[in-house]
């Protein structure tokens, strides 16, 4: 439903991408913003069998959030009333007949959406495979605990019921399943554990120029932002990221402005560490992400100016097949994300060869082994993390220790080509059982409040 720019839409290419050697052809129906630029599903997907639903160009209505972020576009689920709802859902039915829906052997959707609903009055008969990325799982867990969106308690009995009308339930990690019988009301045996992945042809350690990958990328062609402004008005120069060019130490970040990822909690880390004498006065933090001029809260560059941050880079929003060149210049990363419901960009860190630290919840807690492959810290905890990231910038020969380690972990337990041949067994086996059902899987019906 959504416009690629988070992991769900990694996701889905990947598998696209993959499942066809394992006998699934596979058809993309995807938000899009029709514009060329990041978030345009045509480009995104390129290559792929994709049918694009514009909302530039009114095919539907902008996709909602499980997020409630105060003057966002995209206004949380849970806010929306039943015209709202049914105006989603005639949208992507339209979409999903189109497509040719109803004649497909699987419908794989993300998230649990209104595309439930729209697949059911298009595609009654087709099984349904539900992936739960887990922010709508965060949604339930606040409703459940009183949060006041008017129309929370109706998106509630929606969302558990498509849980229960779909097949299975892919889960991102085990501390995934428990949580999704007790929000979603369904029996532990039709959770499937899939993990997201990265693709081992793409990411993995390459030799890089250093000093002129960032050149390149903060002083010559930069794509860092200030608050309202564009693309490029966070540029360095060449005296200014010495430390980068200069083969110090250097800890990355990727991830999206929002305020569950903790990127102040970081910087204010960051200047701890500094401030205590116990990070390398060469050392560097480079924040890669932020899509173009979404924030939530104080935004990097304020956090980098109030704390007193120094060699704290901003490096814009990039494309994912750019990352392992990013990855590759760097010795550590980290997330200080406190709802990380899996982490892919921790997987596709590891396996670029860096070790990395993290929260001790949810998905990087099935992650990373502490003292093996990683560090793991307790949520918001500053000075834990100003310690681990002193720990490991400091310390070479500990920090490739776990380096090797993260790579060999990495391409043993997340590479795509095996997730998706474990995908495809799961759809052969739903196939299957579909083939020798009788009764339609879904009937449509009115939304009710």
């Amino acid at each position: 439903m959504f416009f690629p720019r988070g992991g769900s839409a990694h996701v889905t290419r990947a598998l696209a991408a993959a499942l066809p050697e394992h006998g699934w052809d596979v058809t993309i129906v995807a938000g899009s913003r029709g514009d060329g630029g990041h978030g345009d599903a045509s480009r995104f997907f390129a290559g792929l069998d994709v049918r694009p639903v514009d909302f530039d160009a009114g095919n539907a209505p902008l996709h909602p959030s499980y997020e409630d972020r105060p003057g966002a576009h995209d206004r949380v689920f849970a806010s929306l009333d039943d015209a709202a709802f049914e105006t989603h859902v005639s949208a992507w039915a339209r979409a999903f007949d189109r497509a040719g829906a109803a004649e497909c052997d699987v419908l794989h959707l993300h998230h649990l959406t209104p595309l439930h609903e729209a697949a059911g009055r298009v595609a009654p008969d087709v099984p349904i495979v539900t992936h739960l990325h887990g922010t709508e799982l965060l949604m339930l867990e606040e409703i459940a605990d009183g949060a006041p969106w008017p129309h929370a308690a109706a998106w509630a009995r929606r969302m558990r019921a498509w849980a229960r009308r779909s097949e299975r339930l892919l889960v991102l990690s085990p501390s995934q399943i428990p949580r999704a019988v007790e929000l979603l009301g369904v029996e532990p045996d039709r959770c499937v554990l899939a993990p997201n992945g990265f693709d081992p042809e793409v990411f993995d350690r390459l030799e890089v120029d250093r000093g002129a990958l960032w050149r390149e990328h903060l002083v010559d062609h930069p794509r860092g932002w200030l608050p309202g402004q564009d693309e490029g008005s966070m540029a360095y120069t060449l005296n200014e990221i010495a430390p980068l060019t200069h083969g110090g130490p250097v800890a990355m970040s990727v991830s999206r402005f929002t305020a569950v990822k903790r990127i102040g909690l970081m910087i204010r880390a960051w200047a701890s560490a500094q401030a205590s004498g116990t990070l390398p006065d060469d050392a560097s933090l480079v924040l890669l992400g932020g899509y173009p001029g979404e924030w939530e809260g104080e935004h990097p560059a304020d956090a980098i100016a109030s704390s007193g941050a120094r060699n704290v880079f901003l490096g814009g929003w990039r494309d994912h097949d750019a990352l392992p060149a990013f990855l590759s210049a760097a010795d550590v990363f980290a997330l200080a994300s406190v709802r990380e419901q899996f982490g892919s960009v921790l997987v596709e860190a590891m396996a670029c060869g860096l070790p990395p630290i993290a929260v001790d919840r949810f998905g990087p807690a099935d992650i990373v082994h502490d003292g093996a492959t990683g560090w793991l810290v307790e949520p918001d905890d500053e000075r834990a993390l100003a310690a681990a990231l002193a720990q490991a910038l400091a310390d070479p020969v500990e920090r490739r220790r776990r380096g090797r380690r993260a790579w060999r972990d990495s391409h043993e337990r997340f590479s795509w080509p095996a997730l998706a041949a474990d995908l495809a067994t799961v759809f052969d086996t739903v196939a299957e059982e579909d083939a020798d059902a009788d009764e339609p899987r879904f009937t449509a019906r009115t939304p009710t409040a």
